[in-house]
């Protein structure tokens, strides 16, 4: 299976820090993922997917908490992260995300994303995941993806 991933090509695995090992589409090939994160993934050895990030000062809201848009962002990202292989080097685009918000995350630990694919038809990918830490989960979400054609 092709490692190509949707928008800026192959997935890279991060060199340095804490996620070291991991893949992301950031390190310059995302603008936006490099801005928040870094954002990264891996495939577990029983062959799911699951995303991470160290959430940083930047990520913070003005009460100490992880802003719930950094983790909308990262659920975003998920979206893709968890869909890698479903996809297969196809281009995809998020049509919808839903997140519900139910903790507040801190920076006492990575965050990461598990979830799966719902159902997969010709042009969309359905997913429902959730954000946890330490144990705790801190939001649910679900979205939808549309598979394009590059242009």
């Amino acid at each position: 299976m092709s490692e190509q991933q949707s928008g800026y090509g192959a997935p890279q695995p991060l060199t340095t820090g804490p996620l070291a090992g991991w893949l992301s589409w950031g390190a310059g090939l995302d603008p936006f993922e490099t801005l928040c994160g870094p954002l990264a993934f891996r495939i577990e050895a029983d062959g799911r997917a699951r995303a991470a990030f160290v959430p940083e000062r930047k990520h913070l809201n003005g009460s100490g908490a992880i802003h719930g848009g950094a983790l909308m962002t990262f659920a975003d990202f998920a979206l893709f992260a968890l869909s890698h292989h479903t996809l297969a080097g196809q281009h995809a685009v998020t049509v919808t995300l839903n997140c519900e918000l139910a903790g507040a995350g801190t920076l006492d630990g990575p965050v990461y994303a598990e979830g799966r694919v719902m159902r997969e038809t010709r042009s969309l990918v359905f997913m429902q995941g959730w954000l946890e830490q330490n144990g705790a989960t801190i939001a649910t979400f679900s979205g939808v993806l549309k598979k394009v054609r590059r242009s």
